[in-house]
Order: structure tokens, then sequence, then C-alpha cells
């Protein structure tokens, strides 16, 4: 089965991990805000973060566990999910990353993270790249440029889109359903992201198709110009020798003065000459205006 260009791209994001401790919380806190629920519980609340793939659960228990001693995890949620069902644990991870428990529309308690956890550069970039873990996608150069990232609640949207457009990138937000989509169809702006995720090998496969279609459409456009100018040339050129056999037939050519029956001569005997190459053809030659206002007269 071929595998999609997002998959490609969430494969190379999900084997990574950051060295910086505070890049990993951003991450970690795009993940949560986005993925995981808060169930009340005796004494505080629990966390249940329910991925689209195992692999995806999985980094999200290993940020979780790289940045807390002693965390315990459960797989309750299945292959997919992570339950933090720990109170103690959880405040921790809340207070860490940032994160305040809010009503959401359709029901329950979700996440929001504060604008705390991302004020450095390196840590927005560990945040996107969170985010596009969970709600991300991004089309097949070869067929489209697209990138969205789909959230169920306005406020996470506007934050994303804020976040993306602090890097000179000019991201969109609609409606789509129950969805908020905050979205890129500028191709260079796609390799932007790409590159602010670090999915450096999913970028030269993106770039190399791009290359390939700009080389494309710019021969295309090419060949259609030229025979666009072609065919106003042979236009023209047929409408003159027309009329300058009418002339030849009707009054002739002896009564045109020496420079007007050089230029109608060389217009019958070359007719797909561009004006250019008919005043390159007199003696002595004449510009492209000059060639003009000859047959023009």
């Amino acid at each position: 089965m071929e595998v999609s260009f997002s998959k490609e791209v969430k494969d190379e994001l999900l084997a990574q991990m950051n060295p910086a401790r505070h890049c990993r919380i951003a991450e970690l806190a795009a993940l949560l805000s986005i993925c995981a629920r808060a169930v009340p519980a005796d004494g505080g609340c629990h966390l249940r973060i329910h991925m689209d793939r195992p692999e995806a659960a999985d980094k999200c228990r290993r940020l979780i566990e790289s940045l807390f001693d002693d965390a315990q995890l459960s797989g309750a949620a299945g292959p997919d999910g992570v339950v933090v069902a720990d109170p103690a644990l959880v405040s921790r991870i809340m207070g860490a990353a940032k994160l305040r428990i809010q009503e959401e529309e359709g029901g329950g308690f979700g996440l929001l993270a504060d604008h705390l956890v991302v004020q450095n550069t390196c840590c927005k970039r560990a945040f996107i790249r969170g985010a596009f873990l969970c709600a991300g996608s991004v089309s097949d150069p070869a067929k489209a440029y697209h990138f969205e990232l789909d959230l169920q609640e306005e406020s996470r949207a506007r934050q994303m889109k804020d976040i993306i457009n602090s890097f000179m990138i000019d991201a969109k937000m609609i409606s789509r359903r129950r969805y908020y989509v905050v979205y890129v169809k500028e191709g260079s702006q796609i390799v932007d992201l790409l590159n602010i995720m670090e999915a450096h090998k999913a970028l030269m496969k993106f770039e190399n198709v791009r290359i390939l279609k700009e080389v494309r459409n710019s021969v295309n456009r090419q060949v259609n110009c030229e025979a666009a100018n072609i065919n106003k040339t042979v236009t023209a050129s047929s409408r003159q020798i027309d009329d300058i056999i009418l002339i030849r037939d009707r009054v002739g050519f002896e009564h045109l003065s020496e420079g007007l029956e050089e230029i109608a001569r060389l217009r019958i005997e070359y007719p797909e000459a561009t004006l250019k190459e008919l005043g390159a053809m007199l003696n002595p030659p004449i510009g492209k205006s000059g060639v003009n206002h000859r047959l023009r007269k």
C-alpha cells in the first residue's frame, strides 16, 4: 500500500526526541492540549490521552517518562491511548506544561496551553510539531500544496494560527463542520513549516517535487507563449500578404517607393519571418518598428 506523505512526515517526527527539556515540555503541551481530556477524580483528576496511532501514543509516553521521574502510566485507554491516573503526576504535568482545564464546546473538559510554554522560538517549533502529530496533515506535493491542522476548539485553533504566523507564515483559519481548520496553501511556506518542525527528509522530498513542478510549469508557459507569438505572427503575416497581393494586382509594385516595394516583396517571399527578421534582410537593415511602419504605410 502506498504510504501517504502525511504519514512520512509524522513517522519522521515520531522518531525524534528533542534533547532540550523545555522543548520536550512544549511538544508535550501541544499533544495534551489537543488529545487529552481531564476526568474528575478523588483528590484531583485523571488525564485520558487518545492518539490516532500507537506510535503517537508511545511518543507521548516517552515524553512524560523522560520529563517526570517515576511517572506511572496506564495503558487502560488501549494501544492508541495513555492514562495518567495519579493526581499528583497530573498536577506536575499540568504545572510544567502550563496547562489549564477548560470546558469543551461539545461537553467534557479539555486542556489549553498557556502562551508561557512557547516563549522561546525553539519551543514554538516543538509545539507546532506536537500539534501536527495530533491533528495535522499535508498533501502529497505532486498533487497539491496544502497543510492543515484540524482542531475541535476555536481557542486552540487561534492559538496555533498565531504561533505559525509568528514565523512569518500566512496561516489562515476556517470553520469546517465541527472543526476549526488552520491551513497553509503556499508551497514555499509549507517547506518553511516542514523545516520548523524539523522534518528535514520530508522537506527535501517536498522541495524536489516542487522544483520539478515549477520547471515543468515554466517550460509549459514558455512553450504556450511561443506558440501564441507564432500564431500572432502568422495571422498578421497572412493579412499583410493579402493586402500586398491586392496592391500588386490592382496598382502594381512600380507605383510604390523603393523602400515599400522592397519590404512588400520580402513579406511575400518570407511569410513566416518576424518583423525583426525582415528588417535584418534589408540593405541597410532597419529595426522592427521601421518594418512595421513600412508595412502599415
